[in-house]
């Protein structure tokens, strides 16, 4: 079935040549259509903008558009395969922006970038209304997005912060399921990368607006085990030297095989078949698996069940429980565009991911997530991210540019 889909997949872009077209929202019939949509009529335009740049968001599609940016660094299980072969990725992700949010977003592939990656975009984002970072390998995505918060647009990398955010809403329901407290549980996270690392920070205190509850522990691991404070090759690498500070509060050291023994929650960012069963039986009773790699899982759901997991998630739409960051940003977005966020807050984040558990009213052990189809989730999510940024909006420079 796969080698079918693959080929059809091939059959269905050579038809089309992409994905993707630019349509006009106005007809050129007359000459005065044309003076109304182009020259003399567009000058004024341009310079009540010149005025007051704020206009843009008034007058052109700035307020519906995202960029969509990658260097082509990690892409999907691909790795570093340049902006070029990133771009039909590109392209579906501004699909499904369109398709659930209503955006119109921009593939912007940047092919081994010579120059200044970040003052590049920096110098195409006037007429975007925010940036969402995809396929870029750490730790230079953290930089990346790091660099870029003094925009004055939201910019968010989606492998880091979707994921997360979809992870935690996952993770929220599957607690209620097994009926685990947060207070109480040890949770795993095999995978250093851009998703494991914001994994682990938004997980790093479970709550919502009135609440904060850490977790018994989270450890982290990477190729070369747990990740403690003071790990030799951890030296010089802050995104890591950071987690081993934030994580494994007993110092504990050794292999996955070592993290999960008496632990509740597996969450894999990582390989294929990295999970065994045996690995299973040494947590605790109805352990949560989240195996997240693509396609293939660092365990079958099958194997995780009989190894006596009480709920498997996935990052595949063929089982049940798919855990994927099309949940999240579209409404995430929408949200921040929608209310004119400046930057994208880990309270927005948090919301977005309540909003996505609170969207399964009785969660149960094959459904602790909304289906990836159903593009009420998109609205729900945007609903509770404006009401976040509305809650921040003295603080967080919000700009009210839109009459």
């Amino acid at each position: 079935m796969k080698e079918d889909i693959y080929q059809e997949s091939l059959r269905l872009h050579a038809k089309k040549k992409g994905k993707l077209e630019i349509r006009s929202k106005v007809s050129i019939k007359t000459r005065k259509d044309l003076s109304l949509a182009y020259t003399p009529g567009v000058g004024q335009v341009c310079k009540e903008i010149a005025k007051d740049k704020n206009l843009a968001y008034k007058y052109t599609i700035k307020s519906n558009t995202v960029a969509i940016i990658t260097d082509g660094s990690a892409v999907l299980g691909l790795g570093n395969i340049g902006g070029t072969a990133s771009i039909p990725v590109m392209e579906g992700k501004a699909i499904l922006f369109k398709e659930f949010a209503g955006i119109d977003a921009f593939p912007i592939c940047f092919e081994g970038h010579i120059t200044d990656f970040v003052q590049d975009i920096k110098n195409i984002s006037p007429i975007f209304g925010g940036i969402n970072l995809e396929d870029i390998a750490a730790p230079a995505c953290f930089e990346i997005e790091e660099k870029l918060q003094d925009l004055g647009i939201p910019v968010m990398h989606d492998d880091q912060h979707g994921t997360a955010i979809v992870v935690l809403a996952a993770l929220l329901n599957s607690l209620k399921v097994t009926k685990k407290k947060v207070e109480d549980i040890t949770i795993v996270i095999n995978g250093a990368g851009a998703a494991g690392i914001a994994i682990a920070k938004l997980l790093g205190c479970i709550g919502d607006e009135k609440s904060c509850i850490e977790p018994k522990d989270i450890l982290v691991c990477d190729r070369k085990g747990i990740i403690y404070q003071d790990r030799p090759d951890l030296k010089g690498n802050r995104y890591k030297e950071d987690i081993s500070r934030r994580t494994n509060k007993r110092k504990r050291k050794g292999e996955l095989v070592d993290a999960l023994k008496g632990a509740d929650i597996f969450i894999g960012v990582s390989a294929p078949g990295v999970l065994t069963e045996k690995m299973i039986k040494s947590m605790n009773p109805d352990p949560i698996i989240f195996a997240m790699a693509n396609p293939i899982p660092e365990i079958m759901p099958d194997k995780a069940k009989k190894a006596g997991a009480m709920i498997v998630g996935t990052g595949r739409s063929d089982f049940p429980n798919q855990i994927n960051n099309v949940l999240a940003f579209p409404g995430i977005f929408r949200g921040a565009l929608d209310s004119c966020a400046t930057t994208i807050t880990s309270k927005m984040k948090v919301r977005a991911a309540y909003a996505l558990a609170n969207y399964i009213k009785k969660p149960t052990k094959n459904k602790i997530l909304p289906s990836v189809l159903d593009k009420n989730v998109t609205k729900e999510v945007a609903k509770e991210v404006a009401k976040a940024v509305e809650k921040e909006a003295k603080n967080s420079g919000c700009c009210r540019h839109i009459s």
